[in-house]
Order: C-alpha cells, then structure tokens, then sequence
C-alpha cells in the first residue's frame, strides 16, 4: 500500500513538473520575431531597444558587398514568396510583394529646363509635350495658327486643339544598393538561470533612406519589417547568396545569420523603451543630442550589467 501511494506521488509530481514546463515555454512570446526565446521566468532585466544600421560604414560593408547586399538578399526572397514583410514591428499586420515593391518605388521629378536652355529663352511653357516647342515646329518656321474660327485653305473652320493631359512622372524601383539604411528591434535581457546578458533581436527593418538624392520627398520611408526568426531561415536557406564577406580570408565567408549572432556589425541606439514611445532625438530635442544620448545610453547599459557582476 505505501509502495503504491509513493508510486502515486511520484506521478503526481511528474504530471505537475511537465505542466509547469508547458506553461513556462507557453509564457515565451514564438511570433514576436526572435529565433531563441527566452522563458518570462528566466528574465530579471530586459530593455527593449531600437537601433539604426547604416550599411555604409566600414564596419557593416561586409554585409553590404557588390551583388550580394543583405538588402537585395531580403527583397529577392519577398518576391519569391519565401519571406512575409510586416508593416511595423509589431507584427500585426502585413505586406504584399506588390506592396513592398511600391514602398520602394519613386517618383521621377520632372527634368525641368536646364539653366542652358532658360538663359536661351525658353521658357517651361515651351517644354509642352502635346504641342511641341510653342511658337515654331522646332526648325524656326512659325507653327500654322489652329485657333477656333480660323479658317482654312477652302474656307472650312478649323478646330482647336484639346490642351495636352497632365502626365504623371514615372515611378521607378529602387536599386537594393540604395537600401542603405535599417533598423534593428531587441530585447536586451538579463538571463538570471545563465547569469549573462543576451541580444534577443526581434524585427529588421529596412528603410529608404531621406538621404537617397532621388528621394527627392526627403522623408525616411519603411519599405517592409521582417522577423528576425524568419530571416535566419533565408539566411541559412540561401548560403550562397547571404554571405558576410570577410575581406581578410576569402575562404572565412560567413552566413549573415551567424555575423548577427556574432554582432558583426556597427548599430547607434535611437530609441529605448519609454512610456511616450519617443526616440531619443525627440527627447532631446536635436538630431545632436540625440546621438549625444544614444552613446550614454550605450554606456549606461554595460554599466549596468557589470554592476549585476560586482553586487
């Protein structure tokens, strides 16, 4: 009788130890966008932190080179069907390759008259595209009158020309070389059952840059945000083409998935999580500060994990 009733609680407590592990993995947000979740009960600290990416500098041009960007490895697979873009990095909703082409689609400005050709007299009236160069057919003889009530060779009415339509300048998509530009979600978090600080990325986002010359609107532009999770497993799918190039030993490439891990690259801090959801140039009130801020920030933040280290 006692060997059945210890045979009893030992399933019992079995049972309840599976159920707390269940619940404890349930508790790991899987659609937030990171590739290792952590469990809530293993967390003693986390800040959620956002970071801008600029694939220009020396330091991130290894995921940047000639043909095989990290951007034109991202657009390449939306198109494909292989990769979902979202519309912000809460995940909520989402984008069609349609759509994400468009994001990264501009408008052409007008060409306009050249400074050569205004200080020659023409005028933007001239540059007509329905009516030709206003008052000659371009060879210098006078154009023929087409006014109504003109009359012509037999006498007959002429009738006048309807004006020309407004055209509206073409749109053209972006190189994935001029996708220079993104932003990284993460999570900085105290793991208290391992005793170390992780990277939990979430979301990337790749933007268009304001600075870009042919964005001539001068507004910084989403094209699409991509879990982190998901972008792993097109980097691993695609070894040939998402390659961290490692200028020092051609036979030392590395996927892009592991140069995250490894935090091969070079980020600034532009917004940490705050209860106006600001970024820190809008605290601070300048683009200046703000990066003024952002290195603080970067400062505060290893102090802060070497101070769980010394008490």
């Amino acid at each position: 009788m006692n060997k059945f009733l210890s045979f009893a609680a030992l399933a019992a407590g079995l049972t309840l130890s599976v159920a707390a592990s269940a619940q404890e993995q349930a508790t790991t947000a899987s659609s937030n966008g990171s590739y290792r979740p952590i469990p809530n009960s293993d967390i003693m600290f986390r800040k959620t932190i956002w970071r801008a990416i600029d694939l220009r500098e020396k330091q991130n041009k290894p995921m940047f080179s000639e043909g095989k960007e990290i951007s034109r490895v991202i657009l390449d697979a939306v198109k494909r069907g292989e990769l979902q873009a979202y519309k912000n990095d809460s995940l909520t909703s989402t984008y069609t390759p349609t759509e994400v082409s468009s994001n990264m689609s501009i408008a052409e400005a007008s060409a306009g008259l050249s400074e050569e050709e205004k200080a020659a007299g023409f005028t933007e009236a001239d540059a007509n595209p329905g009516g030709g160069w206003g008052n000659d057919d371009g060879w210098g003889a006078p154009k023929k009158s087409t006014a109504k009530g003109a009359k012509g060779a037999k006498g007959k009415a002429v009738a006048k020309a309807a004006p020309p339509k407004p055209v509206a300048p073409p749109s053209y998509e972006v190189r994935p070389k001029d996708v220079y530009q993104m932003e990284l979600k993460e999570d900085m978090i105290f793991d208290k059952k391992r005793s170390r600080m992780y990277h939990d990325i979430k979301t990337i986002t790749l933007l268009l840059p304001s600075t870009l010359a042919s964005n001539t609107s001068g507004i910084e532009k989403p094209i699409g945000t991509f879990k982190y999770s998901d972008l792993v497993r097109v980097f691993r799918n695609n070894p040939d083409k998402a390659i961290w190039f490692n200028p020092q030993n051609d036979a030392q490439h590395k996927n892009l998935a592991d140069a995250f891990e490894l935090w091969l690259f070079n980020s600034y801090i532009v917004k940490i999580s705050n209860p106006n959801d600001s970024r820190l140039d809008e605290i601070y009130g300048s683009q200046q500060q703000g990066i003024l801020a952002s290195q603080q920030a970067a400062a505060d933040l290893i102090e802060y994990e070497y101070n769980l280290w010394s008490f």
